[in-house]
């Protein structure tokens, strides 16, 4: 659950960041991170448009750059978008300045006021630059379908074990999550609708 949730000292860390939307309502937030790709992507937004559900895409800005063709499928399908940096940058391994510049490099292509850090961490010098432009959104829920020691019922199995109401849930899409995604995005949308659940964007 340390990895799933987040813990309350990211939570305490990061105040004005966005873990969870209202809990009051029996709705979800879908989220998929690292994309654009044409390996994955044009195939998340088939399931989605499948199921009829608008989910929050946060992209790496070097992948809208190389696949702008894809970005523009994401944004035609009514989705949102997100910052993600523009190199999947890890705060700690960089200046200030040098990750802020990655972020306004992203942004230059997405024109978003959202942002996600990559691995779900900055320096908080960082966070509280982030915070003057942009809506910083964590997550409530990581399914965790990039690991290589989970199967897609694991990955399945965390959405249905920590999603509420208001949950934010984080998905990747991303080659290394591309083959555990092929069954377990489909059957937690449909486990969900079977709960109750709704569906909106951020």
């Amino acid at each position: 659950m340390l990895i799933e949730q987040p813990s309350k000292f990211l939570r305490w860390l990061y105040p004005r960041a966005l873990w969870r939307m209202d809990s009051g309502r029996r709705t979800v937030f879908l989220t998929f991170d690292d994309g654009p790709i044409p390996e994955v992507t044009p195939w998340v937004l088939d399931i989605l448009r499948h199921y009829e559900v608008k989910a929050t895409f946060f992209m790496v800005g070097d992948n809208v750059r190389k696949h702008p063709d894809v970005y523009e499928k994401v944004c035609q399908a009514g989705h949102r978008v997100g910052n993600h940096t523009f190199n999947h940058l890890g705060s700690l391994r960089h200046t200030q300045k040098e990750y802020m510049d990655n972020i306004a490099k992203a942004d230059a292509l997405l024109h978003t006021d959202l942002f996600r850090p990559p691995h779900g961490w900055m320096r908080p010098s960082v966070y509280r630059v982030a915070c003057r432009k942009y809506r910083v959104v964590m997550w409530d829920v990581v399914t965790r379908d990039y690991s290589r020691v989970l199967t897609d019922d694991d990955v399945f199995r965390n959405v249905c074990r920590y999603t509420r109401n208001g949950s934010i849930i984080t998905f990747h899409d991303s080659l290394k999550s591309h083959e555990k995604l092929i069954t377990a995005l489909p059957r937690s949308i449909e486990w969900l609708r079977e709960q109750g659940y709704g569906f909106d964007t951020l």
